[in-house]
């Protein structure tokens, strides 16, 4: 686990009982990693120091992956079948066993917190809160109101409203802001100024900076070749395909816009978006991206003849 920045909400964290938190910011700005930090602390023998000792045997277990009182919950990103899931969902049987009719889940949130902790306290995190349905988030109201064993719960989301508002109610909110560059700098051992751009003070995009690198360059390679002929847009469009993160390439191609016009940038951010949402739907990735570089030489002006 490793955790830049955050000291200010660490100590909030530090100071506060709440037993139900929401942890609000970005992707890859840090807060999976603030949360199990905030487990880690809860669970670790130290309490003189604002950090975990490291040393402990929940520390040791924490460290090693294998803390018995941590569970972490997130959607599924493929179906029982092995397709990638078409929506994103925390459902009612990750939460309680006699919904789980399937035996789709090994662990149940109900079950696991009514065990007594082997340390201090059992932590619940749910990477995507929003993505609990109702059904699943009235299943963990009453726990959520009165912890058996005085368990923790940590929501994580980019935007707490779209949680359920009964869950949103009982929890103690913590905006996780960006990392200044003057702290992630540290954490390069080259600085460089466009990957600190695109991180916009993201943490994580600093954590995984040479596979952040080679999107944006792939990014940049793409809109360069739309400019050319049609043969070069067609094969950046393959090299697109066959690189294409979900989480982080549409992000890189609306950077690599960023010096473009305001109106090419705006028109070429809606065919993206649709892009996008066609790929959400299993469109053919092949005619997806074929056609995102079609649409894109339209919007950017760029000459059939």
């Amino acid at each position: 686990m490793k955790l830049i920045g955050h000291e200010a909400v660490k100590q909030q964290l530090e100071q506060q009982q709440s037993r139900s938190i929401i942890l609000e910011g970005t992707a890859r700005i840090g807060r999976r990693g603030i949360a199990q930090w905030y487990a880690m602390r809860l669970n670790c023998k130290a309490t003189s120091s604002l950090e975990p000792c490291g040393t402990c045997a929940s520390c040791q277990n924490f460290l090693a992956g294998t803390h018995p009182d941590y569970l972490e919950i997130s959607p599924r990103e493929e179906t029982s079948s092995g397709k990638r899931a078409r929506v994103s969902l925390i459902p009612i049987s990750v939460i309680s066993a006699s919904h789980d009719t399937s035996k789709d889940f090994e662990t149940h949130v109900l079950d696991f917190i009514e065990l007594a902790p082997n340390y201090r306290h059992k932590v619940v995190v749910f990477d995507g809160a929003q993505f609990l349905n109702e059904s699943a988030a009235n299943a963990l109201l009453k726990s959520v109101e009165e912890p058996p064993h005085n368990a923790r719960f940590v929501f994580i989301t980019e935007d707490a409203s779209g949680m359920i508002p009964t869950i949103v109610s009982r929890s103690l909110r913590f905006r996780v802001a960006p990392v200044p560059d003057a702290i992630l700098e540290q954490h390069l051992t080259v600085v460089d100024p466009e990957l600190l751009a695109f991180a916009a003070g993201r943490p994580g995009l600093i954590l995984e900076a040479e596979k952040t690198k080679t999107i944006l360059s792939t990014a940049q390679q793409f809109l360069d070749a739309i400019q050319n002929n049609l043969l070069d847009a067609f094969s950046a469009a393959d090299t697109l395909e066959k690189s294409f993160d979900r989480t982080l390439t549409p992000d890189a191609l609306r950077f690599a816009l960023r010096a473009l016009p305001a109106p090419a940038r705006v028109k070429a951010d809606g065919i993206l978006t649709e892009i996008t949402n066609a790929l959400e739907r299993y469109a053919t990735p092949s005619t997806a991206f074929s056609s995102l570089a079609l649409q894109w030489r339209y919007a950017l002006g760029v000459s059939e003849d």
